[in-house]
């Protein structure tokens, strides 16, 4: 039993002990809040050299990995990293690197610097005074690297060990010296880009990287190696002041091998679009010895052996329709055996009368109620139609012959198994391309098609769905979403089989909400043999027999859908296109609930459960690629905090942190993202993310501002980068500047758009109001498109909002459903009908619909001051929508601004004006959620003769 003094002394040392603890916890918060108070809010002067990660590739043994940062206003960086030896080789200024096929070499260009770029846009300077891209070496044994100035463009073979050429500019014929591990004054003294006139005849360099060996040619335009690297082709052009000397023009063949040179062409004309066959035993290109100046030129076939190259003429081919020729603008392709010719046909084109004066003639278009597209749409495809190729093939043991597969009834052609089918996949939209203009379903008709005959056979009419073809081309695989059915087509016997009619899970989207069909999940990989096909359901992924014999198997066992985990397989590289059955595969995965993401592992064979192997709070390692001939496997990973770095591992439980941007950030307040749930007004269950401040003071009041698009809460583990607006908010910007962002989550019911918005928006801010850190009369709302419809819509059913910011918004769908989406020629009635706005039914069958659903008819229920955000040059929204409000609100008398960018796009695309919204957003917010003196732009506007001199940034000194 304890005596009372050792009990006494017990207490005593207790409350010291809890009183040391109190006061360790109160230095480390004091501690935590100096370093928080040596950060800093993120101001508009810290975007220009935020980083972010651009390209990024291995080298194909796996041993070197390139990545590019990027700044946004600055200078991007190439880095080259040795994952054996971690060195990291850095160059200013690189990009576009690409390895050798043998991992013995990386090319890579340097581009000009920025501020130099920057000028000649400003001064559009001449071409002449236009700096050039100059190109780097890099030995990755040696660490070497090789700089050569002012290079148009080089070419590596795909898979042939380590040859280069490149085309150097006009400046620099005379001079091509190597400049090991330094870059000469004449690279730093870059003063523009530009591009030079198309086709010039420039010298071309080609080089063996290995031996040293190198070699000359004069006047070059296009050339190309074989994809194993033993030959090299290239065409000639005559320059204007030489002589007509028939062996300096024409097309010429290189042995790399010996770099001995044979001309296979000594006309002069335009030679392009060469390809060898996989063994590089034959060549193909099309030419023509046309005049440069005349418009449209005739081309031809030319097609020999490279065993025993001799000149060859243009192949005439018979079997061409009325009127046709070979087409300039496709590429030939070589079956991988080698013994067929696919190449692009084309009808010929009409020349133009020179002869008319083109002030006699009137210039019209001529809208028709019959055309397929309508006029707006021709126009802006018009020189795709006009570049149009339609496919033949040629069985090369009669190379004079061509079989024409394509044509105008049925446009699209795919060959199969790499061309060695005696079959292709066709198809046609042609009956359904005027209901195209509403309707966007995307019906086609499905055709076999005889390559040796050019005989089609019609397996799918009118089909609305998915359709892929096995590797082998043994199948066509297609979904059917009118029925949401997969079906395997057996090419061969003609049989079809439904795959997935017994299975009660939907392989389609089960959270559709659009008056559309329900698009299907996709196709995740074939195994080997054409033998089964993997198909994904929302989270699960299904074995299926293509043959039909074998019952369907969960090969993921049903894990996903009972975590709520979706699970992919990441295409690796183009050449992996089949996945061994009985091999061990990488499953990446997103946890739909927390948002949490990783990578999972199993055997497609067993139909286990798959076995975890990380998940976490990023976002980004979903998307890996593979090294082609290692085991080492590329991605990203990003949080909201943590900005997307480049990782590599083997196995996923062992990576290795490539690189490491933005170490500024450390400097600057940020904030974190937590999920929030509620339950709207009609009782269904929501989602959202609430972003807070870094140094969150739960016992403050903040601001709040709610930024919605559809759904974004799978955005969570999201890094977003401080960076000027093109429309939107910056949720890091404003959340480092003391506000809270709150990005809702929405479902729509068919009909009522509006009414959904309300449902889920201010339901999800009313439940956000009952927490003592909100200050619930400084709430404001932003979105952008048709995040912008959906603020103009709110603004006129409540005054919840402070504020409102509305880019781009429909306001009037009764005007804009008959309008034109400028940026694709398109109708906006599917827009309407089908997809976002979500009406399901035509103006004249529910007019009332398209009247409730129209801000417009509502403005003068509006309380909330406005800023419209709506551009001139607006491709998808016609800005008189902006328009129609601002003039409603202006005439009511409501507070309202709006901003056009002249001359800019539907999101901003000039660098100049999103610094510009950026800085408004910034004034407008501010006055009207933390009682900040308003700008002169708000307070009293910017009349034209102040455009351009005066911007109204400046505020008021006493707030009105």
């Amino acid at each position: 039993m304890k005596s009372k003094l050792s009990t006494k002394i017990l207490k005593n040392y207790a409350t010291q002990l809890m009183t040391k603890k109190a006061m360790y916890a109160m230095a480390i918060a004091l501690l935590a809040t100096n370093v928080d108070a040596q950060k800093k809010p993120l101001d508009l002067t810290v975007f220009d050299e935020w980083q972010s990660i651009g390209m990024k590739e291995l080298s194909h043994n796996g041993s070197w990995v390139a990545y590019q940062v990027n700044a946004q206003e600055s200078d991007n960086t190439l880095h080259f990293f040795g994952l054996k030896t971690d060195k990291d080789l850095s160059f200013h200024r690189g990009e576009q690197s690409v390895f050798t096929s043998d991992s013995k070499f990386a090319i890579f260009k340097i581009r000009p610097f920025y501020k130099d770029l920057k000028l000649v846009r400003i001064k559009k300077k001449k071409e002449n005074e236009i700096a050039k891209d100059s190109i780097g070496i890099l030995n990755l044994a040696t660490n070497k690297v090789e700089k050569l100035p002012s290079i148009k463009s080089f070419k590596t073979p795909k898979k042939g060990g380590s040859f280069l050429a490149y085309l150097l500019e006009k400046e620099e014929l005379k001079k091509d010296k190597k400049d090991q591990d330094s870059v000469k004054s004449k690279d730093k003294s870059a003063k523009s880009e530009g591009k030079d006139k198309k086709d010039t005849p420039l010298e071309l360099v080609l080089r063996n990287l290995i031996s040293g060996q190198k070699k000359s040619f004069k006047n070059v335009v296009n050339y190309e190696f074989s994809e194993n690297g033993k030959q090299f082709i290239f065409s000639t052009k005559q320059e204007k002041k030489d002589s007509l000397d028939k062996t300096k023009y024409g097309v010429f063949l290189v042995n790399t091998a010996t770099f001995a040179q044979k001309q296979l062409v000594d006309t002069i004309g335009d030679f392009k679009q060469f390809v060898f066959d996989e063994a590089a035993n034959k060549i193909a290109f099309v030419g023509t010895s046309d005049e440069e100046k005349k418009e449209n030129k005739t081309y031809f076939l030319y097609y020999t052996s490279t065993n025993n190259p001799q000149q060859i003429k243009k192949t005439e081919l018979s079997g061409l329709k009325k009127d046709w020729q070979v087409s300039e603008n496709r590429q030939p392709k070589f079956s991988k055996d080698g013994n067929s010719l696919f190449i692009g046909l084309m009808p010929k084109l009409a020349d133009k009368d020179t002869a008319l004066i083109a002030e006699d003639y009137a210039k019209v278009d001529i809208w028709s109620y019959k055309d397929d597209f309508i006029q707006p749409q021709q126009l802006k495809n018009l020189d795709r139609e006009k570049k149009r190729s339609y496919l033949g093939v040629i069985d090369l043991s009669n190379p004079q012959k061509v079989t024409q597969l394509a044509d105008l009834d049925m446009n699209q052609v795919e060959i199969l198994n790499e061309g060695n089918s005696n079959f292709a996949l066709g198809t046609s939209d042609n009956a359904y391309r005027l209901v195209s203009n509403w309707d966007l379903t995307g019906r086609r008709d499905y055709y076999i098609v005889n390559i040796k005959t050019g005989q089609r056979e019609l397996f799918a009419k009118g089909l609305a769905g998915k359709v892929e073809v096995s590797p082998n081309g043994k199948f066509v695989v297609f979904y059917n979403a009118e029925n949401g059915l997969w079906s395997s087509y057996t090419i061969e016997t003609k049989e079809t089989k439904v795959l997935n009619k017994k299975l009660k899970v939907k392989f389609y989207d089960e959270e559709n909400d659009s008056p559309t069909l329900a698009s299907e999940y996709g196709i995740a990989y074939f195994t080997d043999n054409d033998e089964t096909v993997l198909i994904k359901d929302r989270y699960d992924i299904w074995e299926f027999d293509l043959a039909g014999n074998r019952r369907p198997e969960n090969i993921t066992n049903g894990f996903g859908r009972k975590h709520h985990i979706t699970f992919e397989i990441n295409p690796l590289n183009e050449d992996v296109k089949t996945l061994n059955r009985d091999v061990l595969v990488y499953l990446s995965a997103f946890n739909t609930l927390n948002k949490q993401s990783g990578v999972y592992q199993t055997v497609i064979s067993k139909a286990k459960n798959p076995e975890e192997i990380v998940m976490s709070n990023t976002w980004g390692i979903q998307k890996m690629t593979k090294a082609l001939n290692g085991n080492e496997y590329i991605y990203t990973k990003e949080s909201f905090q943590n900005s997307p770095d480049v990782y590599v591992t083997t196995n996923f439980k062992d990576e290795k942190k490539v690189s490491s941007i933005n170490p500024q950030q450390k400097d600057y307040l940020w904030g974190n993202g937590e999920l929030v749930s509620w339950k709207t007004y009609s009782g269904k269950e929501a989602t959202g993310v609430v972003y807070k401040p870094e140094n969150f003071d739960p016992t403050k009041k903040y601001p709040m501002i709610v930024y919605f698009y559809e759904k974004l809460s799978d955005n969570l583990n999201r890094y977003q980068a401080p960076a000027p607006t093109p429309s939107r908010i910056n949720h890091t910007y404003f959340v480092s500047n003391d506000y809270i962002v709150f990005t809702p989550d929405i479902s729509y019911t068919i009909g009522h758009p509006g009414k959904s918005a309300e449902d889920y928006i201010n339901s999800g801010v009313e439940a956000l109001k009952k927490n003592t850190w909100i200050n619930g009369d400084k709430i404001a709302i932003q979105g952008q498109s048709w995040g912008g419809y959906q603020v103009a819509h709110l603004i006129t059913a409540t005054n919840l909002y402070a504020a409102a910011w509305t880019g781009a918004p429909v306001v009037n769908m009764t005007s804009a459903y008959g309008g034109i989406r400028w940026g694709t020629g398109m109708s906006r009635q599917f827009q309407y009908e089908q997809t976002q706005s979500r009406i399901g039914k035509t103006l004249w069958e529910a007019p009332e619909l398209y009247i409730e659903n129209s801000p417009l008819f509502n403005m003068p229920k509006v309380t909330t001051p406005v800023v419209i955000m709506h551009n001139d040059e607006d491709g998808a929204v016609p800005w008189y929508q902006g328009i129609e409000m601002f003039m409603a609100l202006r005439r009511l008398g409501k507070p309202a601004w709006l901003l056009n960018y002249n001359g800019d796009d539907h999101n901003l695309i000039k660098r100049a004006n999103k610094n510009d919204i950026q800085q408004r957003q910034q004034q407008f917010f501010d006055h009207y959620l933390k009682d900040k003196p308003a700008p002169k732009w708000m307070t009293e506007g910017v009349p034209a003769i102040s455009k351009g001199i005066d911007w109204g940034f400046d505020t008021e000194a006493v707030k009105d």
